[in-house]
């Protein structure tokens, strides 16, 4: 198929890696983003598994990425009291899937990606009032409120409250939430502590962190709670609620500015999409499988979204031919991988009962490494179509 003119609606991690993968398979893309473009460098840290890092290799900023990231490899699982559940060896899992587990910033990974595009392909600030896409017209008409775009591909990469996909499917059920809110936060400077990365799960509650590339570390804090529930100072909040963890956690709050914390609710896209595409338009990352993040996927199934998404329109006779085909490819994954994370919360960080937190705790420090590495493993083998 001959490529031509495409608009990427969203320019976050998902909808910019699509618009890279479809310029390297030769479409002029446009992006339009109805957030300024300071928002872009906004956010905490990112973990990107195997399969994240392949899909970025795959659309060319792999090498910008080992820069800018650092790698993961040793880490494990604690009590609050700082016993160790599980051991998390990234050396093997690295060995077995031969790309490694980084830790990023949101804002570098995003400052990386729109850097690689071509000049002017970014629009930020615009926003999209409507799309048409009649079956007898040769394109789409995009209307933002920087005038209208012809486009023979349009890409809803708009997020969990996607506008357009509650166009395109009015009878979808929207987002959920889940039971979790989030806080977060990058410290102001460098904290010594061993390991990677290390997660700590209490009775409905999880402490994470890890190492960024320049010394400072990622936190965050997950915990059971009513939607909405928000703090006047949310940093004085979770120093409370975890002033009796153990190390490092309370050194890593100490080394965070108040203004640093974020703090947002889990929602999720609990009932399944019945399609990612609909005429020549396609859905992709929250927008199409907005899930939890309990097994670190999210960003990662957006990357695999849009290097599918290029491979498949580039190998097609035509761009709805291609989007079948995309939709065939990446709904059963994505909605397995949506599932599995809402189990892993179940079984982890939402788990408050204290018999079953004792018993889960009991089984973890039976099970072998192997086990947990296997489970990794799962989620984060994919291999990147090749984009021509």
């Amino acid at each position: 198929m001959q490529p031509g003119t495409a608009v990427v609606v969203g320019g976050g991690i998902g909808g910019l890696a699509a618009a890279l993968g479809l310029c390297r398979t030769g479409w002029r893309v446009t992006v339009v983003e109805r957030a300024p473009a300071a928002l872009a460098d906004a956010g905490a840290g990112i973990s990107l598994a195997a399969n994240g890092v392949r899909a970025l290799d795959a659309l060319g900023v792999g090498p910008a990425l080992r820069t800018a990231s650092r790698r993961q490899l040793s880490g494990g699982t604690r009590t609050p009291g700082g016993r160790l559940l599980a051991r998390m060896d990234g050396h093997a899992v690295e060995r077995a899937l031969g790309a490694p587990l980084v830790g990023i910033p949101r804002a570098a990974l995003h400052r990386l990606l729109r850097t690689a595009l071509p000049d002017g392909a970014l629009l930020a600030g615009v926003e999209v009032t409507s799309v048409e896409d009649p079956a007898d017209a040769p394109h789409a008409r995009v209307h933002t409120t920087a005038g209208m775009y012809e486009a023979g591909l349009v890409v809803a990469a708009d997020g969990i409250n996607s506008p357009l996909r509650t166009r395109l499917l009015p009878d979808a059920p929207g987002p959920s939430y889940s039971g979790s809110t989030v806080l977060r936060a990058i410290t102001a400077h460098p904290v010594p502590v061993t390991g990677d990365f290390q997660l700590t799960w209490g009775p409905g509650t999880e402490f994470g962190h890890m190492l960024l590339a320049d010394g400072r570390a990622e936190w965050h804090a997950v915990v059971n709670a009513p939607p909405g529930l928000r703090h006047e100072d949310p940093l004085a909040a979770v120093r409370r609620r975890f002033a009796r963890w153990h190390e490092p956690i309370p050194a890593l709050l100490a080394a965070t500015a108040p203004e640093a914390v974020l703090h947002h609710d889990v929602y999720e896209l609990a009932t399944p999409l019945p399609t990612y595409a609909v005429g020549r338009v396609a859905l992709l990352g929250d927008a199409a499988h907005a899930m939890t993040p309990f097994l670190g996927q999210g960003a990662c199934q957006a990357l695999e979204d849009a290097v599918t998404l290029a491979a498949a329109v580039a190998a097609a006779p035509d761009v709805r031919t291609g989007l079948v085909r995309y939709d065939a490819e990446r709904r059963p994954r994505t909605q397995a991988v949506a599932v599995a994370a809402r189990r892993a919360g179940r079984m982890g960080q939402q788990l408050s009962g204290p018999l079953a937190v004792a018993a889960r705790n009991a089984l973890m420090r039976l099970a072998p490494s192997r086990l947990t590495i296997r489970t990794t493993l799962r989620h984060a083998a994919w291999t990147p179509p090749a984009l021509a």
